[in-house]
């Protein structure tokens, strides 16, 4: 079972405990009868019309099913239908040194997002969604808290077609003939193929578990199918500004992919310049996004991806760097599919703060989690509603079972059991909550014994900060005045910051900086180095 609720606030004043609107939650059953849980039609008896050559197919435009939004009700029908042709895996990928310290004790998909969820809920509730309920997901490192996620959020049995829908973690493994872990996103799928092709599926879809977007897989999966593609990439439409940052595909006017830049700069960018509306775009946006990039979503023909991962490319790693552009090069389909929605790949600590509090943005969310018609779904708490006493809570978010007495809280996330007492001051923050409550009891014992409860003590005041789960900060905690003065540091490097006030744990300042070390921000300001500073609690 999963379930999804929130409370999102534009300006509340909160002046008692007693509420006569009481939230509702909502719950999410997995049901054997997919056409009920999805409201899809499904055509089992149907069968895939016989894949034609990979020969080039005169006058064949490539379908652009959603080249707008992605997250509109419509049906889409695929035959068969992707409940038992498609099977998901994502990719739970690498060590997450970009996000430490918040990967320090888990897995990059199980960081908490959005106050109630966590990323992995993400791709899943986007196949679910999208009617592709045999899911994998692979791991490798601290996948303790990312296991017990899945294992609580979704059942062993997700429904779909025969009632064979699973969601199941995939860990990485050592044996006697392949000693080595996963050593890419390619290699990580390739260790498991002995698995993955025991599935009667046609295709594989594969994902990221560390991007934040809503997408219909089933319009992506019917995009491949009627392009008879060997291979369809997911791809975002750039400007000049953000396309040096990303690895850049270039199509011909049938819309499939002929060349392959990574992260190209000067003469070799513009020559990556592509007619967008062939995907899709009108002539405007076309003009402002003349480029595209891959968003390391992919669906192979199960077959293709046999063939490719054991015989024509066994050392090959990385799907985006290898796999895809040397599939190009034997000739194979490979199609681009446009996607013209929101997406953040959330893969460093400024990226992952910037979406967290983009969900606080009025009077649009950069991503919403109210889409009734594609809901993000996570593990059921059974938390009570969160209790608000004289609280002054404006633009923010606030998580299931929180405790917010007398404080201000402004332009920030305030994820689930979080305990904020009087006099706080909460701005520009992302505080992940806490994983159990403390009772009275237990709060005069840690006071007795000199430490302190979880949560926010009184008149502390927490700007421009994220606050991992379970911290202790005590009261009249704030910012040392001194802390511009602070030595700058090269990108996601991190150094110890103290604070005035009691706490437990340690706070770390996270510099994003695209270049030398300035020792003032009026210097990195002077240098145009982009500055951006987040404190950074953990429990000890």
């Amino acid at each position: 079972m999963a379930t999804t609720a929130m409370y999102s606030t534009s300006r509340c004043k909160f002046v008692s405990s007693h509420s006569n609107n009481e939230k509702k939650k909502k719950y999410f059953c997995f049901s054997s009868n997919a056409s009920e849980l999805f409201g899809r039609r499904i055509g089992l008896n149907a069968k895939r019309s016989p894949k034609k050559s990979n020969g080039r197919r005169v006058g064949l435009n490539p379908l652009v099913v959603s080249a707008v939004s992605d997250s509109s009700s419509s049906q889409t029908c695929l035959e068969p239908d992707a409940s038992h042709s498609v099977l998901g895996v994502i990719l739970g990928g690498g060590a997450g040194t970009r996000l430490y310290p918040l990967t320090k004790k888990r897995a990059k998909p199980a960081v908490p997002l959005g106050a109630n969820y966590r990323l992995i809920d993400i791709p899943v509730s986007n196949c679910l969604n999208s009617n592709v309920t045999k899911i994998y997901v692979l791991t490798q490192f601290n996948s303790a808290s990312l296991n017990r996620h899945l294992s609580r959020a979704y059942a062993s049995n997700t429904g779909g077609y025969n009632n064979e829908g699973f969601v199941e973690v995939l860990a990485a493994q050592q044996s006697p003939e392949n000693p080595n872990w996963f050593q890419g996103t390619a290699d990580a799928v390739r260790q498991y193929l002995w698995l993955l092709e025991e599935h009667n599926v046609l295709e594989f879809l594969i994902l990221a578990g560390d991007h934040l977007y809503r997408m219909d897989y089933e319009k992506f999966i019917l995009a491949h199918r009627e392009t008879d593609a060997d291979i369809t990439v997911a791809a975002l439409p750039m400007d000049e500004k953000r396309a040096t940052a990303f690895g850049l595909m270039k199509i011909d006017d049938e819309g499939r992919i002929v060349e392959f830049a990574e992260k190209p700069q000067g003469e070799q960018l513009k020559a990556m310049k592509v007619d967008t509306t062939i995907l899709g775009l009108d002539d405007e946006r076309a003009k402002e996004m003349p480029y595209i990039a891959s968003m390391g979503i992919y669906v192979f023909s199960k077959d293709v991806m046999l063939d490719l991962l054991r015989e024509k490319f066994p050392g090959a790693n990385d799907f985006g760097s290898e796999v895809i552009p040397g599939a190009t090069s034997l000739g194979l389909r490979v199609q681009a599919y446009l996607y013209d929605g929101y997406w953040e790949d959330i893969g460093t600590i400024e990226a992952f703060y910037h979406a967290n509090l983009g969900i606080t943005k009025k009077p649009v969310p950069d991503f919403s989690f109210y889409d009734r018609s594609s809901p993000i779904y996570t593990q059921p708490r059974y938390l009570p509603p969160s209790k608000m006493l004289d609280a002054d809570v404006t633009d923010s978010v606030i998580g299931e079972g929180c405790v917010i007495e007398n404080c201000k809280i402004h332009h920030s996330v305030v994820g689930l059991r979080s305990c904020i007492s009087e006099g706080a001051i909460i701005e520009d923050t992302l505080l992940m909550g806490a994983d159990y409550y403390e009772t009275d009891a237990d709060k005069i014992l840690l006071l007795a014994k000199g430490s302190l409860p979880i949560g926010i003590g009184k008149n502390s005041h927490i700007k421009k900060a994220i606050i991992d789960k379970n911290a202790r900060i005590g009261d009249n905690v704030k910012e040392l005045e001194s802390l511009i003065q602070r030595t700058w540091v090269k990108k996601d490097k991190v150094i110890t910051l103290k604070l005035i006030g009691f706490c437990e744990g340690e706070a770390m300042v996270i510099g994003h900086l695209s270049g030398q070390g300035c020792k003032t921000e009026k210097e990195a300001k002077e240098a145009k180095i982009s500055v951006m500073s987040i404190c950074w609690l953990r429990r000890s």
